[in-house]
């Protein structure tokens, strides 16, 4: 993550954690919310404007920086002998995912046959890895950035390719929790580039719901996939309309 996609990060961070919204920054900035919501989706700020949301937060701004550079820290991928690894367990990768998605040790108990031993021993591999850090009473400190990836092509991603991709389409996608959307169009060089901007901030949104929603009771929530796609494509059932002189 670039160090101005950090720094966006960590100030919303702070301004949820301190119950402030948009609309108070727009207050200080003396700008419209609906305007303060594009500097912020296009991460476009002024050093004065910078430091007038510092202030508001109560931050000097080397204070700041400072949480930026730990952020930075943070691991944001594995190497590829550590997603094998992962890979080849697949009561590992039940407890990487689970912490990922900020379970805790009673949770991961209660949501799954694994006895207490057992699954001290995959913790104890996912602190070994640096994915956690496992604290006094089994307390899980997670390690990963929020822009944490698997790698493209590593063992993780082809796995769910393989083993989990034909089984996440089957159904209908017609309960309450569940959409699914299939678009075609013929788009723009430049517009396809704005979809792609789109897809990315959709994705930092899924994984900030999933940060707040942290603490809530585990009863209250549910495992949600989502997939994000798009590529060159047309339906090959149409190949023999196709002039292949385009």
């Amino acid at each position: 993550m670039s160090q101005i996609n950090t720094l966006i990060t960590v100030i919303k961070k702070q301004l949820k954690a301190q119950g402030k919204t948009y609309a108070d920054v727009a207050q200080v900035l003396e700008l419209s919310e609906a305007s303060v919501k594009r500097l912020f989706a296009d991460k476009q700020f002024t050093l004065q404007r910078l430091e007038t949301i510092v202030e508001l937060l109560g931050f000097e701004l080397s204070e700041l920086m400072q949480l930026v550079v730990e952020q930075q820290q943070q691991l944001t991928q594995l190497a590829i002998e550590q997603e094998q690894e992962i890979a080849n367990d697949l009561g590992l990768l039940l407890v990487t995912v689970a912490v990922m998605n900020h379970y805790s040790f009673q949770d991961i108990l209660t949501q799954y046959n694994l006895s207490e031993a057992e699954c001290i021993r995959k913790l104890a591999k996912l602190d070994r890895l640096k994915i956690i850090e496992l604290l006094p009473n089994n307390r899980i400190k997670l390690l990963i950035a929020p822009n944490f990836s698997w790698l493209p092509k590593g063992p993780i991603q082809q796995f769910f390719q393989q083993k989990i991709q034909q089984d996440f389409f089957k159904s209908n996608f017609d309960q309450e929790c569940e959409k699914l959307i299939v678009l075609n169009g013929v788009l723009s060089t430049r517009s396809v580039k704005e979809i792609q901007k789109k897809m990315r901030r959709l994705a930092d949104d899924f994984n900030q719901l999933i940060t707040q929603d942290k603490s809530s009771p585990i009863k209250d929530k549910i495992g949600i996939s989502m997939v994000l796609a798009k590529r060159r494509w047309q339906y090959s059932i149409f190949e023999q309309f196709r002039n292949n002189a385009h």
